[in-house]
């Protein structure tokens, strides 16, 4: 479905562009766009572009990697939620803290993990040994018995590897397409990584039904799809210098080698100012966002129906999220990335709103399922395009690296302290809480990602470019000349 579609919007691209473009000025233009979200009237050089970017075949490759280890992962965690709560008794205060845990307790890796990918270029390698032990960890859930303390372990383990594998692999796709085609790159991605997410609670309730609750049946499986997908990246995804002429080929503007920035640490990236505000935005809005898990446990209470139907419930948030990631993409490409992001927080509000309203039955059940399909879709793909162009080439990495650092520990926050409000107050009071906290999240995101065409205290004509590739206040030491054309000295 995406190769026909890709193919016939890369035919509709005409012109040529220029091949070789001042590091200083492309940086500029970064900030730019990632300040202002690109908004309708940006031209090409705001981050608005034309939306008709190729979606090249590393993408695509990914994105098949992606899939099969979603079906893989999604096995599993389909069930974990409705496994701790209800099989083991947990609290919501426990299960508030399991479920940060789970999604924030490897944050710092993914910035080891950025840091190494950056350092001589090592992203295939890196994303590769990121999905090779998350693979491992599903032979851990299966010599584990029903030992918590196991379980706990291949969990961390999982986690680990995604941790280590997330920002390499976001930093392939941006350095394997064209500027103008970001959003649609990163949406064809993620559309591809949820149909495996579709796939898996799928597969896994399949199984059970089969094999008659045998859970080692489903960690076997979703061990060979992870492994699987392991051999999918070695085989098709390019390295380094594959990718580097690949990217020649499809015309993505990638820095002269001599003009590559030396390294510096990661956090550095949050002195460019259009960096850190979206940082910024990311990890306020996260604080807010309290976890589908638990969203789905309010849902299970609420309409009171059968626990066996409970690992089927993020399939309808993955279908409304396969349904729109690429078409959200390609919007936020053509009208600008700050728009489609805030919106999708509003839809989490909306879902938010349906569990506090009294909403019953399948109105409530199929409102919420498409906020959060609508949430995923405008956001998670999205946040990655609008924060690619302020980050040079050489760290993409370690730049996207604290980006989710930032987000997923607010998140782990904010499930810990969701669950606790439920423990203290009950679930009508924190559901409050988290829906006035959203409000002033999004408010304070949207002052963030303001549009900045305004400030002309200082024109990009007057920045110049530090010597660690982040762009300097100040009128340049000299004129910037043009890079030679092609054929000449």
């Amino acid at each position: 479905m995406y190769l026909s579609t890709t193919d016939a919007v890369a035919t509709a691209r005409t012109g040529s562009k220029s091949k070789s473009t001042s590091t200083s000025t492309s940086l500029v233009k970064a900030e730019a766009e990632a300040g202002t979200g690109a908004g309708p009237g940006a031209g090409p050089g705001t981050g608005a572009g034309t939306g008709r970017g190729r979606v090249t075949g590393p993408v695509l490759a990914l994105g098949a990697v992606s899939l099969v280890t979603d079906i893989s992962s999604e096995m599993v965690a389909a069930v974990l939620p409705l496994y701790f709560v209800l099989g083991l008794g947990l609290s919501p205060l426990a299960f508030g803290f399991l479920d940060g845990l789970y999604n924030g307790a490897t944050a710092f890796v993914r910035l080891l993990g950025g840091y190494a990918a950056d350092r001589g270029g090592r992203h295939k390698l890196v994303a590769g040994s990121g999905y090779l032990l998350s693979a491992l960890s599903r032979l851990g859930l299966l010599l584990a018995g029903g030992a918590t303390a196991g379980i706990g372990a291949a969990i961390a383990a999982d986690r680990l590897g995604k941790g280590v594998r997330t920002a390499p692999r976001d930093a392939l796709i941006s350095l394997s397409s064209p500027p103008d085609g970001l959003g649609r790159a990163f949406g064809v991605h993620r559309a591809m990584d949820t149909t495996g997410a579709l796939l898996g609670p799928l597969a896994a309730f399949a199984l059970l039904w089969m094999t008659a609750d045998a859970y080692d049946a489903v960690f076997v499986v979703s061990f060979c799809f992870g492994l699987f997908g392991v051999l999918l990246l070695v085989v098709f995804v390019p390295g380094r210098d594959a990718a580097q002429a690949l990217a020649a080929k499809h015309d993505v503007a990638r820095a002269p080698a001599a003009a590559r920035p030396r390294r510096a640490p990661a956090l550095a990236l949050l002195r460019v100012p259009a960096f850190r505000r979206v940082c910024a935005a990311a990890a306020l809005l996260g604080a807010a966002t309290i976890g589908d898990a638990f969203l789905y446990l309010l849902l299970q209470r609420r309409l009171d129906f059968a626990e066996s139907w409970f690992p089927l419930l993020p399939l309808g948030t993955a279908a409304v999220y396969l349904a729109l990631a690429v078409p959200v993409g390609r919007l936020a490409d053509r009208l600008g990335r700050r728009g489609p992001f805030l919106a999708g927080h509003v839809a989490l509000l909306a879902a938010y709103a349906l569990l506090l309203l009294p909403t019953d039955g399948r109105p409530l059940l199929v409102g919420v399922l498409l906020a959060l399909g609508v949430f995923y879709a405008a956001t998670d793909g999205v946040l990655m395009a609008l924060a690619t162009p302020c980050l040079p080439e050489g760290r993409r990495a370690s730049g996207m690296a604290v980006l989710q650092t930032g987000q997923a520990l607010s998140r782990l926050l904010a499930a810990a302290g969701f669950g606790a409000a439920w423990t203290l107050w009950g679930i009508g009071a924190a559901l409050t809480c988290a829906a006035l906290a959203l409000v002033a999240a999004l408010a304070g995101a949207a002052l963030l990602l303001r549009p900045t065409e305004s400030r002309t205290e200082n024109p990009p004509e007057n920045r110049t470019e530090h010597p660690t590739g982040h762009p300097a206040e100040g009128p340049p030491e000299r004129p910037l000349a043009p890079p030679p054309s092609e054929g000449t000295a």
